[in-house]
């Protein structure tokens, strides 16, 4: 006879959590547990050891990821699925590197979570998310950025023109044309909205 999978849910809004609890009982899966804060799920995971955790990244008490890396430290065959509002590149990323199993946006249908749960619970060691593959190259032109075209990109989301920026770094404006050259092509964007959009998203800009 099969086993149910057990899943806990840990999510600080109490619709979320119902919402999800309905989808993966009606595909066959079990609800054993709900938290949420991240103590509550530190609690749970130690006293009820399921065979799956739905996260969302942004909790009352701290981070979401602190649970993955705990979780990772303990065991490497739980599913951790991630379920966020956030949008950001660098959330994805940062929950890959974590040791989650998937990522999932809470705008999705709940089919796509259920899909990335049982995923999961079959490879809890293969990341799966939608869009990695573009934030994996984001990340390294991001990397390949040098310190001064980081400057650069910085004065970028300031107020200007091409020859007040200049002046503020301290080049002449055919430098600063030659770094915006290189950030564009790095973060493959061709101006300088496009830049900026791209670094905010990469939390390049402080």
């Amino acid at each position: 006879m099969q086993l149910i999978p057990e899943i806990l849910l840990v999510d600080d809004h109490p619709s979320v959590r119902s919402g999800i609890k309905r989808a993966i009982e009606s595909a066959g899966m079990s609800c054993c547990g709900e938290a949420a804060t991240r103590a509550e799920a530190f609690a749970q995971i130690a006293h009820k050891s399921p065979d799956a955790v739905v996260l969302d990244l942004h909790l009352p008490d701290g981070s979401g990821l602190d649970i993955v890396q705990w979780i990772r430290k303990h065991s490497q065959e739980m599913a951790i699925v991630i379920l966020t509002m956030s949008d950001e590149e660098s959330h994805l990323i940062a929950a890959m590197q974590a040791g989650a199993s998937a990522f999932v946006k809470k705008s999705a249908p709940i089919n796509d979570l259920v899909s990335a749960l049982k995923s999961a619970l079959a490879q809890p060691k293969n990341f799966n998310a939608p869009g990695i593959v573009s934030a994996l190259k984001n990340s390294q032109a991001a990397c390949a950025l040098t310190p001064r075209e980081l400057t650069v990109l910085q004065a970028l989301s300031l107020p200007g023109t091409n020859s007040d920026l200049a002046k503020s770094l301290f080049i002449s404006e055919a430098t600063l044309k030659t770094h915006l050259a290189a950030v564009y092509r790095k973060l493959g964007v061709c101006n300088r909205l496009g830049a900026v959009n791209k670094a905010r998203n990469l939390n390049l800009l402080t």
